[in-house]
């Protein structure tokens, strides 16, 4: 049954995400490149984090798209079984040592969180490799991971309610996996990704909304956030969008002149909180 689900997701997304998207992908990808002029994944953003307890964390297949294994990172809190999921979506470098280090930090907080691949295990080292990767996700098959991402989770971890959480790239992925699945994503998060303002499309979304943005943020324009935040709004979704003064983009990792370690720890709390409300 999960299968048949997964193919009509897969195939009415496709369609999403040509019509509905305020900017082109190529457009958007554009406007990353230039935001990340001179960055590099050097050093780790959860260095700094804390979290409430133990986890263990391993390496696992699980997704099979267009007939490639993908291997991800899941990490689970030791605070017992059949807990809260976490669908984890990197940002524009990947499924790097920082995401693995995110994930384990989500999973401290008393979840299961799975860190998905949608670069198919490439990971990228400058900002020209990451274009790249990112130009060649095609959209039908990240649907396809994605939903199988949640279908993990659901099915091999028995998570009673799941969540998703992206940076960059990845928040815009966590916008799209919330309108995939609006009536299942139980709690969304959205750090700096490129937004939907369609209130047709908004509508659907059955679950609260978080979203982190940087009032620098040139690549996600606050006139846009606050469009984004007014057709929420407009369609009766739960949400909190915070826009934080003086913050660029990406200032959530420390790997480039735009880490605010200030800011980037208060939305970490929000973000902890967040899950906390609308997942336990």
């Amino acid at each position: 049954m999960f299968q048949f689900r997964r193919v009509f997701f897969v195939l009415g997304l496709g369609l999403l995400l040509t019509a509905c998207s305020d900017s082109p992908k190529e457009d958007f990808i554009d406007r990353m490149d230039k935001e990340h002029q001179g960055d590099a994944p050097v050093e780790n953003a959860a260095q700094n984090l804390s979290q409430s307890t133990e986890v263990t964390g391993e390496e696992v297949q699980y997704a099979t798209v267009n007939g490639q294994e993908i291997t991800g990172y899941l990490a689970k809190s030791d605070k017992g079984t059949a807990l809260p999921g976490i669908i984890v979506i990197h940002e524009w470098w990947g499924l790097n040592d920082n995401i693995r280090m995110m994930t384990d930090k989500l999973a401290g907080e008393g979840y299961t969180a799975l860190a998905v691949d949608l670069y198919k295990g490439k990971v990228a080292e400058s900002p020209d490799s990451a274009g790249t990767f990112a130009r060649s996700v095609n959209d039908d098959e990240a649907v396809d991971n994605l939903t199988q991402a949640y279908g993990f989770l659901m099915e091999k971890e028995g998570a009673n309610n799941i969540g998703v959480i992206g940076w960059c790239f990845g928040g815009a992925w966590s916008l799209q996996t919330a309108l995939t699945h609006p009536d299942k994503i139980d709690a969304t998060v959205i750090y700096y990704g490129r937004l939907v303002t369609d209130t047709e499309q908004l509508k659907k979304l059955q679950m609260p909304v978080l979203g982190i943005f940087g009032e620098e943020d040139e690549g996600i324009p606050v006139e846009q956030v606050k469009e984004f935040e007014s057709a929420l709004n407009e369609v009766d979704v739960e949400n909190n969008i915070h826009i934080y003064e003086g913050a660029d983009h990406a200032f959530a990792n420390p790997s480039g002149t735009r880490y605010n370690k200030q800011v980037a720890e208060d939305a970490w709390d929000k973000t902890i909180r967040f899950f906390e409300d609308n997942l336990k």
